[in-house]
C-alpha cells in the first residue's frame, strides 16, 4: 500500500493557507523538517501523526496518503454493513458500527450524516431531549456538511436537522422557515419535472403520469392511514374500524373503475 505523507502534508497545508514556518511552529519542529517531509526525504515522527491529522481535520489514513479509492470502498462496505444490521432489527449493533466508523472517518460526509441521524433516532419521531442534548455536536456536523459537501441529499438532511433542533427548542416558526426556504414544494419534485419532460401526446408522458399517480396514491394512502390511526380523540377500536371502512370502499372503487391508483390506495 502506497504511503505518501509528504505530498499530503503539502496539499493539506496549502489548502489550509499556512506556510511551512507556521506548520513547523504548530508541530514544534524546524521549518527545515517540514520542508524535508514535503520533499519526501524524511517522515514525521510517529508521535506527530495523530496531532497532525487532528490539526488538518483528516483521518490518519488520509494523512498518510492511503489510496483514496480503497478508503472509499471501505467506507461503502461499512455503510452497507450498517444498513444491513439496522434493517435487521439490531439497532444497538448498528449504532456501534456507525460510531466506530465516525471515529475512523470523521470527515466523510456520508458517515457524519448517518452517525448524526442514528444518534437522533432517525428522521421521524425524534426525542426533543436527545436533540437538545446533542445540539452542539449536531450543529457542528451540520455546519461542516453545509460548508464542504456537494451532495444535495446530505445537505438537505443537514438543514432538516437544524430545523428539528429549532423545533425541539420551541422555535417551530424558525424550523418551518428552513423547510420553506431550503426544500422544494410538490410542484418542483423530480417526478413532476420528469413528467413535464415529455409531450402530453406521447407514450412516455402517459407512462410517467401513471407512475407518478401510483406513487402519489401510495403516499396519500400512508397519510390517510396515519390521520386515522393517530387520532387520539377516538378509541382504538373505532380507528381500526374506520381504516377498514376506507379500505373496503377504495377496494370496491378499484374494482368498479379498474383503476390502478384506487387499487394502490386501497
Amino acid at each position: 500500500m502506497k504511503i505518501n505523507i509528504g505530498a499530503n502534508i503539502k496539499r493539506l497545508r496549502t489548502s489550509k493557507g499556512i506556510t511551512q514556518e507556521q506548520l513547523a511552529e504548530v508541530a514544534n519542529v524546524s521549518c527545515a523538517a517540514v520542508s524535508k517531509w514535503e520533499r519526501g526525504e524524511t517522515l514525521p515522527d510517529i508521535t506527530l501523526l495523530q496531532p497532525l491529522a487532528f490539526y488538518f481535520g483528516v483521518s490518519l489514513d488520509e494523512l498518510m496518503g492511503y489510496d483514496r479509492e480503497r478508503i472509499n470502498e471501505e467506507i461503502e462496505r461499512v455503510l452497507d454493513e450498517y444498513w444491513k444490521t439496522y434493517r435487521g432489527s439490531d439497532p444497538e449493533k448498528a449504532r456501534e458500527i456507525i460510531v466506530n466508523a465516525y471515529r475512523e472517518y470523521p470527515n466523510d460526509f456520508r458517515i457524519m450524516s448517518r452517525y448524526m441521524w442514528d444518534i437522533a433516532g432517525d428522521t421521524a419521531d425524534n426525542d426533543p431531549q436527545v436533540l437538545i442534548a446533542h445540539k452542539r455536536e449536531f450543529t457542528e456536523i451540520c455546519d461542516r456538511i453545509l460548508e464542504g459537501c456537494n451532495d444535495e441529499i446530505i445537505r438537505l438532511n443537514a438543514w432538516n436537522m437544524k430545523a428539528k433542533i429549532l423545533h425541539a427548542e420551541g422555535d417551530t416558526a424558525g424550523a418551518l422557515a428552513i423547510y420553506e426556504k431550503k426544500f422544494v414544494g410538490w410542484y418542483l419534485t423530480a417526478e413532476q419535472k420528469t413528467e413535464q419532460l415529455f409531450a402530453k401526446d406521447t407514450p412516455e408522458f402517459l407512462r410517467q403520469v401513471r407512475v407518478n399517480a401510483l406513487e402519489l396514491s401510495a403516499f396519500a394512502a400512508d397519510k390517510l392511514c396515519k390521520s386515522v390511526y393517530f387520532d387520539g380523540s377516538r378509541p382504538l377500536a373505532e380507528r381500526l374500524e374506520n381504516a377498514a371502512f376506507y379500505g373496503k370502499k377504495l377496494s370496491a372503487l378499484a374494482v368498479e373503475t379498474e383503476g390502478l391508483c384506487f387499487a394502490a390506495f386501497a
